[in-house]
């Protein structure tokens, strides 16, 4: 798998093991490295009149004075600047000794219109603001609009967190060596990268698989093989039964989107549960998806007794409303208590969405505590920024954690599966694990979106799919439709819109069997 991503430290023990594994040593890596760097400067800039490549004294630097010497050796008008000097008998001193250029202090830094810059300064491993002569060049570059070409990420980013320490370089282009790193991804390191290119030095699948990496890039690699894939003999209901609430009478809209998507993602068979005074609104635009009188829990007991669905949504359009948070605590329980009596399948699970994470945010302890109940249901929980901040309000004010950070912290303590939406959002597993999506589109961003994301979710899980993996999937759908459809999109064109991305996840999938 290469969807891993590496955090700064992992790859510093990624170079260390290749290193002790042996034939290369670090220079070895450094040369592969600056090489996969002038490769991609000399194809994508053939006509550049001079580079000028910015040197830091660690091994980013290094690399740094990798490229400058290639560079000048083709022939290309080279300069070096340097913030000072590699630590002696380091990787970085060898390849600055082996680079024929006098690098000249940063403190000088200049350049003309028309130049290109390596920012060979810093890289993923920066963990304190940049200032000083750094950032006078991130000014004297952004001035002339020069194009920048950065060397494994762009300095000011944080590799960790993708957050920008003080000021950084917008890039053009950033390459990246074995696996890409959280700033990458994360929110704004993610906006300085341009174009990210990942460039093979030798360090091998066996060395990352050694590292038991627990962060991954969210796309099909991850969750492929856990697709569903219909059975020859499947029947609706074997294909799965997905169940969501609808709001009043004025509020049926949130319900019939998440509903059409959990459909449309694959579930045999899909239940409105309404409440008696919007019965006859759902029923007007219902035509596949069923409808059912629930608005009481006893209600809500018959149908699960009656249909054993396997994957519920609650939260869209219901209200944010404290009755709405308790009604939620009886929904797990009764769960729990279903799957227990064989009432509901053992997969159960809960998608809580909207209305539902506000309202229970009045008492987030009492949540915490259902969700660890013997044969309780799996929680998928996608909380936006604000409903982050509502349902854990003390991680979302922890500013020494990133975005990944505070899914993981939040997801272990709710013992659910956290959807932290956003442009970069990120999915995190109560055992660690976590992926950050990054085909999400500003399309996304409109009225119902979130809905739709609910019911795809449901529909995956009812289908069987682990509830990490799915929820993955599920997001990953989500943005995927919605960049291909484009301006214009709103909340009623996706479900329409996932099929040929299903068409093609299901080609996919048989071909890998």
């Amino acid at each position: 798998m290469s969807n891993e991503l590496l955090s700064p430290a992992e790859m510093s023990e990624a170079d260390r093991l290749t290193i002790a594994a042996g034939p290369a040593d670090g220079i070895g890596l450094m040369r592969r490295a600056g090489g996969a760097v002038a490769a991609e400067v000399l194809k994508r800039y053939p006509s550049a009149k001079h580079i000028h490549v910015l040197c830091g004294p660690g091994n980013n630097g290094g690399d740094g004075y990798v490229v400058a010497r290639i560079l000048a050796g083709s022939g290309v008008g080279t300069s070096v600047w340097a913030s000072g000097a590699p630590r002696p008998k380091s990787d970085a001193a060898l390849a600055a000794a082996e680079c024929p250029i006098k690098p000249r202090p940063l403190s000088d830094f200049d350049a003309k219109p028309g130049s290109i810059v390596i920012d060979a300064l810093y890289g993923a491993g920066l963990s304190k603001p940049l200032s000083g002569d750094a950032a006078k060049a991130i000014d004297t570059v952004t001035a002339l609009s020069l194009p920048v070409v950065a060397v494994d990420l762009p300095s000011g980013v944080s590799g960790r967190s993708g957050d920008i320490l003080g000021r950084a370089f917008r890039a053009e282009v950033t390459i990246t060596f074995a696996r890409k790193k959280p700033g990458h991804l994360l929110l704004p390191g993610r906006g300085q990268c341009g174009e990210i290119v990942l460039a093979d030095i030798g360090i091998g699948d066996g060395i990352i698989a050694q590292l038991a990496v627990s962060t991954f890039e969210n796309a099909p690699g991850l969750w492929l093989q856990e697709f569903p894939v219909p059975a020859m003999d499947a029947h609706k209901y074997k294909r799965g039964h997905v169940g969501v609430f609808s709001g009043g009478p004025s509020a049926t809209g949130a319900a019939r989107l998440s509903a059409l998507a959990a459909a449309r993602s694959g579930a045999g068979a899909v239940t409105v549960l309404s409440p008696g005074n919007a019965m006859q609104v759902n029923a007007t635009h219902l035509t596949s998806i069923m409808l059912r009188e629930a608005g009481s829990l006893e209600e809500v007991q018959e149908f699960l007794t009656a249909r054993h669905p396997e994957a519920l949504v609650f939260g869209p359009g219901l209200g944010p409303k404290p009755k709405v948070g308790d009604f939620a605590l009886q929904l797990i329980k009764v769960f729990a208590d279903g799957a227990r009596n064989e009432a509901a399948p053992s997969h159960a699970a809960i998608v809580l969405d909207a209305d539902a994470i506000t309202s229970l945010a009045h008492q987030p302890q009492a949540l915490f505590e259902a969700a660890r109940q013997p044969n309780a249901p799996a929680l998928v929980i996608t909380p936006h920024d604000g409903e982050f901040g509502r349902l854990f309000p003390d991680i979302a004010g922890d500013k020494s954690l990133s975005k990944l950070a505070k899914a993981r912290t939040a997801a272990a303590r709710a013992n659910a599966v956290i959807v932290y939406k956003g442009a970069d959002t990120v999915i995190a597993a109560p055992d660690g694990k976590a992926a950050i999506n990054s085909n999400g589109a500003p399309w996304l961003a409109t009225a119902g979106s979130g809905d739709v994301l609910s019911g795809i979710i449901a529909g995956l899980l009812a289908q069987g799919m682990p509830p990490f993996e799915g929820t993955c999937a599920a997001v990953w759908l989500h943005a995927e439709a919605g960049s291909r459809f484009g301006p214009g999109l709103i909340a009623e064109d996706l479900p329409l819109a996932l099929v040929p991305v299903l068409r093609e996840l299901f080609d996919a999938r048989m071909a890998a069997q």
